[in-house]
């Protein structure tokens, strides 16, 4: 059983904010770093990974849809995916960093002392692409949870890029946010789960430094529009939201 956890997610290939992250005394301090996915696809894949797995042992890495997309990519197959990064970024992985993706585990259960077994996902429990918000129904969150055994009381997920706690039917929800692709605010979202206490961390970044060292350290053609797009945060959480909310099933609820 582990005491202190610190959770990334949603890194998407960006090397200066994942550092600046990982440079917090309370990440550094923590007994295990879990990533719940989405951590290559972006401007900077091969440093992301290379830096992800150098923790070694201390980092969980947990699958998300886009590295489930990356290894289908690298394999030749035919992915509609979002956008032309993650196509350039799958052609830069070498055969370690697609293994490596195409192992990852989803979702991972781990013993966190004052939580008990924390389960940590990509999109929901059961499919590492569902949608579920802060502001989600609580009937589509029972059929998420469908499947969950009773001693897990804690659900850690990912792929939203917007940082919320929530309980849910007595179980207690976390998405720590994005790494690379915030929406809301600048800057890298995580969480930190220590002695039965979850709290929502923000770790601040000189964006224009970031925004030149993404352009710099990458051979991505549009790697400055991206990272001055991601990196900056165009997209605040209530335009997130409004994009996101129908993917939640909620235009399926009665009015």
């Amino acid at each position: 059983m582990v005491r202190q956890v610190a959770v990334l997610s949603d890194v998407h290939g960006v090397l200066p904010v994942l550092e600046a992250v990982l440079a917090e005394p309370e990440v550094e301090e923590a007994d295990l770093v879990v990533v719940t996915g989405d951590h290559a696809a972006g401007p900077q894949p091969v440093e992301v990974l290379d830096r992800l797995t150098s923790l070694g042992d201390r980092v969980v890495l947990v699958r998300g849809n886009a590295d489930r997309e990356l290894v289908a990519l690298a394999s030749g197959l035919e992915v509609d995916v979002p956008d032309e990064i993650s196509r350039w970024a799958a052609g830069r992985l070498a055969d370690r960093h697609v293994d490596l993706l195409a192992g990852l585990p989803h979702p991972v259960t781990v013993e966190v002392d004052g939580f008990g077994p924390v389960l940590f996902c990509h999109g929901s429990p059961r499919d590492d692409e569902e949608v579920v918000l802060v502001d989600t129904r609580l009937e589509r969150w029972a059929e998420a949870f469908a499947g969950l055994a009773d001693d897990v009381r804690t659900v850690v997920c990912g792929h939203t890029h917007m940082p919320f706690v929530r309980l849910v039917d007595r179980r207690l929800v976390i998405n720590p946010g994005s790494v690379g692709m915030p929406y809301g605010r600048p800057g890298g979202s995580w969480a930190l789960l220590r002695d039965g206490q979850v709290s929502l961390r923000h770790t601040a970044v000189d964006v224009d430094t970031a925004v030149e060292s993404v352009v710099a350290g990458s051979a991505y053609p549009g790697a400055r529009e991206f990272a001055d797009y991601f990196l900056r945060s165009r997209a605040s959480d209530a335009e997130a939201l409004a994009a996101f909310g129908p993917r939640d099933g909620r235009a399926a609820a009665p009015a």
